[in-house]
């Protein structure tokens, strides 16, 4: 059995809940963030729209540079190796829209075999900020009393493989899952919630990215993806930054709305 999830958040957890001798031979973790950049190529390496879209994102004073284009290439090329192996599968899933994603993904990998595909449901169902709960959000022993899979049956892994299909060719900028489905918006939303948070008096930008991070429905927005928000809203004037960036890529950095913003 192959046991699937999500970033390295919910190692820790799935490991304690699996035993570790059980972890080391069957977890693997796919730390693509689904919910935001392009789909399009990601199934066909070298996934070059996809890298470059992480590329772009990633802060500049961050090192090492992960290798997107290997890592991307790797696991789609796994992932489409899928249905030829003789292991089941099951994937983790909480309300992280990239969880589910990734359900649809293989969902999607397993479309046309027989392998039997497994889910271990771990959230709300509710992907509101109030509510939601991804796997890596519950504590170990909590994640132990959760561990009941369940099969996923045709008729639901043939709509999951549809969503990953319908997904990939609307191409959004952003997937946000909302009431069993996801719906592609492209930047304006997640950047009128960044500037909300904006005054004309300088600020932490930290504190900033933190109140978008923890107040979105329908995805979990990394800080990485909101610095970049910030980034490309500074490039056109809507926003100010001020200061040097640490080692984190944006410790240490301020921003404010300028007196006279761009549109």
């Amino acid at each position: 059995m192959w046991h699937l999830v999500c970033g390295d958040a919910a190692v820790e957890g799935v490991t304690f809940v699996l035993g570790q001798a059980p972890a080391n031979d069957s977890l693997r973790v796919l730390r693509d963030d689904l919910a935001v950049g392009p789909l399009a190529d990601i199934e066909q390496p070298p996934c070059t729209k996809r890298a470059a879209f992480w590329q772009a994102l990633w802060p500049e004073t961050v090192r090492p540079v992960p290798d997107f284009t290997g890592t991307l290439s790797e696991d789609a090329r796994w992932l489409a190796g899928l249905a030829r192996q003789a292991r089941p599968v099951t994937v983790w899933q909480g309300d992280s829209a990239s969880e589910q994603l990734l359900l649809a993904r293989v969902a999607a990998a397993l479309e046309h075999a027989d392998l039997p595909l497994w889910e271990v449901p771990c959230g709300s169902g509710d992907s509101r900020f109030e509510t939601r709960r991804a796997v890596s959000m519950h504590e170990p022993t909590a994640l132990r009393e959760l561990y009941r899979p369940l099969l996923v049956v045709p008729a639901r892994r043939q709509r999951l493989a549809a969503q990953w299909h319908a997904v990939r060719q609307e191409n959004a900028a952003i997937r946000r899952w909302r009431d069993g489905a996801f719906h592609g918006e492209d930047h304006a939303k997640i950047d009128a919630i960044l500037l909300g948070y904006c005054t004309p008096e300088w600020k932490p930008l930290a504190r900033v990215m933190a109140d978008v991070m923890l107040r979105c429905d329908g995805f979990f927005p990394s800080d990485f993806f909101v610095y970049w928000r910030a980034r490309e809203l500074a490039g056109t004037g809507r926003i100010e930054l001020s200061g040097e960036a640490d080692a984190s890529g944006y410790g240490g950095l301020k921003v404010r709305l300028p007196d006279h913003p761009s549109l």
